[in-house]
């Protein structure tokens, strides 16, 4: 087997963010001028804000690119802990504010009730996705693929029919809704971003000792090599 992975070390997260928004715009831009339109996936967390920040500079054609969430944590958009409001305040400025905004979390409804109604609405934007950036935990977690998750052979399956689903694990805190591993490993380009020492030594381990996490999962699932960006 060939390596599972492509490493991209920078001196800094700043220097990082500059790459790494570099790499996508360049996917995006590269959609647009073969289909006419880009999709694109991100992962929220607290790691991806100056990545966001930078990405949300960069001179494309935002009008259209359609952004969506890899996950959500089942909160409203006013709570601090929402995805959507970390891609709407970080990302959805400046150049990229003309991008169109897909939300995973649905006011009023179940997250089984939201997970179907946004698998619907996303079959609708024209999958796979163009660009899909992953995070990871260090409990080798990524999207919201925990180890610990209900049904996490369901998650994992790579023939899995369904694209949203909800997730319920108690190291999670509330519900998620989350793509599935049959979805994330179609998109064109996947990447996965990384700050810390402790990050880096959770996927080291993950990928020489073999352990079986989520993380791991997509990573043997992937067509490519995963394009890994990771600072101090």
């Amino acid at each position: 087997m060939g390596p599972v992975y492509h490493w991209n070390e920078f001196a800094d997260r700043d220097a990082l963010a500059s790459a790494l928004a570099s790499t996508v715009a360049g996917r995006l831009a590269q959609a647009i001028s073969q289909r006419g339109n880009a999709l694109l996936a991100v992962s929220g967390g607290t790691t991806p804000a100056r990545f966001f920040a930078a990405l949300s500079e960069t001179d494309i054609a935002w009008d259209r690119v359609t952004v969506a969430l890899v996950d959500e944590r089942f909160v409203p958009q006013s709570s601090p802990r929402s995805n959507a409001a970390l891609v709407k305040e970080n990302l959805l400025q400046g150049r990229a504010a003309a991008a169109h905004f897909v939300p995973l979390f649905r006011s009023g409804e179940t997250p089984e009730e939201a997970a179907a109604d946004s698998d619907e609405a996303l079959r609708r934007l024209g999958l796979p996705f163009d660009v899909l950036m992953l995070g990871m935990g260090a409990d080798g977690h990524t999207a919201s693929l925990f180890p610990d998750a209900q049904g996490l052979e369901r998650l994992l399956d790579p023939s899995a029919p369904r694209i949203v689903m909800p997730v319920y694990a108690e190291s999670a805190g509330e519900p998620r809704l989350t793509l599935t591993l049959a979805e994330i490993v179609r998109a064109r380009f996947v990447g996965l971003h990384i700050e810390g020492a402790e990050k880096r030594s959770v996927f080291e381990r993950i990928i020489t000792a073999g352990e079986r996490k989520p993380i791991r999962a997509v990573i043997d699932a992937l067509r490519e090599p995963i394009e890994l960006f990771w600072a101090p």
